[in-house]
């Protein structure tokens, strides 16, 4: 059964054909999420909120995209805003560990593997920057659909996905110069 059809029995309040909507997309909202948040159980409470968001909304969906840009445009707010609310919580908190004494500055600080430099870069990444480097080079989403999900012009993401691309050369550079 299609999206659209599974959409109109689930506005016409068929639980079923929300479960299997539901079904159909989770695996690729949650991925989504977590490449944005890097944390399992956040990207997990991101793909609840979504799916809550589209369950409340969904009489909103017009058909005029596909379905899935519309709930991939809900997954990217929703997990931008999570990840905002956790900036705002953890800047209100001070590190239990402020007592403790900080390693010496000579000591010999073994160089991590490339996955978690990776994976802090991309993190490290400004929101604007990050949402289209996940969506594009991580997800395999076009700039059209990526375009649609984020509101912003097709150049504007093309634009966002070379930026991002040059921070993280930059970031890693010490890993292939040759890239830099």
């Amino acid at each position: 059964m299609t999206d659209h059809k599974l959409i109109d029995r689930a506005r016409s309040g068929d639980a079923d054909a929300f479960r299997k909507l539901y079904e159909a997309h989770v695996d690729r909202v949650y991925r989504l999420a977590f490449r944005m948040c890097g944390e399992d159980d956040m990207a997990r409470d991101m793909t609840q909120d979504t799916f809550i968001r589209v369950h409340q909304r969904l009489d909103q969906f017009r058909g005029d995209s596909a379905f899935t840009t519309w709930l991939h445009a809900i997954a990217v707010s929703v997990t931008l805003n999570g990840l905002r609310k956790r900036k705002r919580i953890q800047s209100r908190e001070s590190p239990l560990d402020e007592s403790t004494p900080h390693a010496a500055p000579d000591a010999v600080r073994a160089e991590p593997d490339l996955r978690d430099r990776l994976r802090s870069a991309i993190d490290g990444l400004p929101e604007i920057y990050r949402s289209v480097f996940v969506m594009h080079d991580l997800e395999g989403y076009n700039h059209r659909e990526i375009a649609s999900a984020l509101d912003v012009a097709e150049g504007t993401s093309k634009a966002r996905l070379s930026r991002a691309r040059s921070r993280l050369r930059t970031a890693l550079d010490d890993f292939a110069p040759e890239y830099a």
